[in-house]
C-alpha cells in the first residue's frame, strides 16, 4: 500500500513526464480530424509495449495515423500489405548468396522497423501470419541460424477489412490473443467528415513535426509502469476477467450457453497494463476504476468466443462485456 503523501508526489512527477503526450496530440491532430479514440489506443499500445489489431472499413486514417506518429518520434516505419502470395520471408527476411565473396548475405526484411503496419492481415496465409506473430511475442527474428533483435520500441499495428471476407484467412483465436488491442474504428462524423474534405482541398497538406526521440519513448514506459494500482483495481480487473470465464458466479447466468471461452490471462495482464497507461495519457499517477471501464472493451472483444446460440440470439462479446461492467461492482 502506498501512503497519500508518495500518491501525491507520484502524481507531480507523472505529470511532468507525461507532458508530451500533450506534444504528439497536438501534432497529430494537424494531419488527422477526429479519431481521438484510435490515436489514443496507439499511445497506449506503445507506452505500455503491446500490440493493435484495428477494424475498420478502407479509408479511415489507419495508416496516416501509424506513419504520422512514427514521423512525431522520428522512428524508422514499414508498411507491409499482406496478399494471398505473401512469403515468410518477404516480411521477416532471408539469406541471399554472395557470389563475390562466396557466402551467404543476411538481407533484413520491412519488420526490422519500429511502427509496422500490417495491412490486412487476414488475407496472408497462416504461416506469414505466424511470422509476424513470433516477432512480435519475442522481439526478435530467426533467419538461417542466427536470431536478430527487432528495434525498440516495437509496435505492430494490423488492420483488418470486416466487409470482405473472400479470400481471407481468419487469424486463429490463440494468435489475436497476441494483440493487447482490438480497435474498432467507426465512421467520422459529419462535421469531422467536412473538415477531412476541407483539409483535402488546401494547397499544402499539413505535415507532422518530429519532437521526440524513441529513447524519449523507452523512458517513459519505465515512468508508466511506476503508476499505481491500488489493490481493489486489481480485484475489479480479475473479477472482469472472471466473470467472462465463470458467468454464473457473477449473476450473469444467462450467459452460461452462450460463451464458448472467457478472456485468457493475457486479458488481465493486458487491462492492467493498458489501464496504467491510460491512467499516464491521462496524466495521472494511480489507476481509477474509470480508467478500466474505459478500455474494457478493447481488450476483451477479442477474447471471448461465442457459441452459436449466442450467434443466433445476435449477441454480440459487447454486449456481455457491457452487462459484467454493468453487473460488477465497482471499487
Amino acid at each position: 500500500m502506498m501512503d497519500s503523501t508518495n500518491i501525491k508526489e507520484l502524481n507531480e512527477r507523472i505529470q511532468q513526464e507525461s507532458s508530451f503526450v500533450d506534444i504528439i496530440n497536438m501534432e497529430m491532430n494537424k494531419v488527422i480530424v477526429g479519431q481521438k479514440m484510435m490515436i489514443e489506443r496507439l499511445l497506449i499500445g506503445l507506452l505500455s509495449n503491446g500490440h493493435i489489431l484495428l477494424e475498420g472499413v478502407p479509408g479511415l486514417a489507419k495508416t496516416l495515423a501509424i506513419k504520422s506518429l512514427s514521423s512525431i518520434i522520428d522512428a524508422k516505419f514499414s508498411r507491409i500489405q499482406f496478399t494471398p502470395d505473401l512469403l515468410p520471408a518477404d516480411v521477416i527476411g532471408t539469406m541471399i548468396y554472395n557470389q563475390k565473396n562466396e557466402d551467404f548475405l543476411v538481407k533484413k526484411g520491412p519488420i526490422f522497423a519500429n511502427f509496422i503496419l500490417a495491412d490486412e492481415i487476414n488475407r496472408a496465409p497462416a504461416k506469414v501470419q505466424s511470422a509476424l506473430l513470433e516477432a512480435m511475442q519475442e522481439r526478435q527474428v530467426t533467419i538461417g541460424e542466427k536470431s536478430y533483435q527487432l528495434n525498440e520500441p516495437f509496435l505492430v499495428m494490423a488492420t483488418q477489412n470486416p466487409i470482405e471476407q473472400e479470400g481471407t484467412y481468419p487469424l486463429p483465436e490463440a494468435q489475436v490473443d497476441r494483440f493487447m488491442l482490438k480497435v474498432v474504428i467507426p465512421y467520422p462524423n459529419k462535421e469531422e467528415e467536412k473538415a477531412i474534405l476541407r483539409q483535402h482541398l488546401l494547397a499544402n497538406y499539413p505535415t507532422v513535426n518530429t519532437v521526440l526521440k524513441p529513447e524519449d519513448i523507452i523512458k517513459a514506459r519505465s515512468v508508466v509502469k511506476e503508476v499505481y494500482i491500488d489493490e481493489k483495481i486489481a480485484n475489479y480487473i480479475t473479477d472482469i476477467v472472471f466473470a467472462t470465464r465463470y458467468p454464473s458466479e457473477y449473476k450473469l447466468g444467462k450467459y452460461a450457453n452462450m460463451i464458448s471461452y472467457g478472456a485468457s490471462p493475457r486479458a488481465t495482464i493486458n487491462m492492467a497494463l493498458a489501464g496504467q497507461a491510460y491512467a499516464f495519457i491521462k496524466r495521472r499517477g494511480y489507476v481509477i476504476p474509470e480508467d478500466i471501464r474505459a478500455i474494457c472493451h478493447d481488450v476483451l472483444r477479442h477474447r471471448i468466443g461465442l457459441t452459436y446460440e449466442a450467434e443466433a440470439e445476435n449477441i454480440t462479446s459487447i454486449d456481455i462485456i457491457n452487462d459484467i461492467l454493468n453487473t460488477i461492482e465497482v471499487p
